[in-house]
């Protein structure tokens, strides 16, 4: 959803043969200047992730404390698409991740 009153909501879900899977609510807050990505994924409590950097094509969440994701990057690529990356442990001291590229669409039929 667009911005409004300090805040963007948004939201995903899994679909594996017509049935929901997992689900998960999105915000992201400013709060005195200072943005907060709010994470509740379905089944589990809300996580917090402050901002870490902000510039103008890309965007750093980093909650150190929490178990997986620690780190939400959002990356601008062109002017209609973003890759969304989740990092946090992995084995043997490694940092593992996924990428999740997403390209602007009509929510209209």
């Amino acid at each position: 959803m667009p911005p409004a009153g300090n805040m963007m909501i948004g939201g995903s879900r899994t679909v594996v043969n017509g049935a929901v899977r997992e689900f998960e609510h999105l915000r992201i807050k400013s709060d005195g200047g200072k943005l907060t990505y709010i994470a509740l994924p379905s089944g589990q409590n809300e996580t917090l992730f402050p901002a870490k950097e902000v510039t103008d094509s890309s965007f750093v969440f980093e909650n150190l404390s929490h178990d997986f994701p620690q780190r939400i990057i959002y990356r601008r690529r062109g002017a209609d698409s973003i890759v969304a990356r989740i990092e946090g442990p992995g084995p043997n001291n490694s940092t593992r991740g996924f990428d999740f590229p997403m390209r602007r669409a009509s929510c209209t039929p």
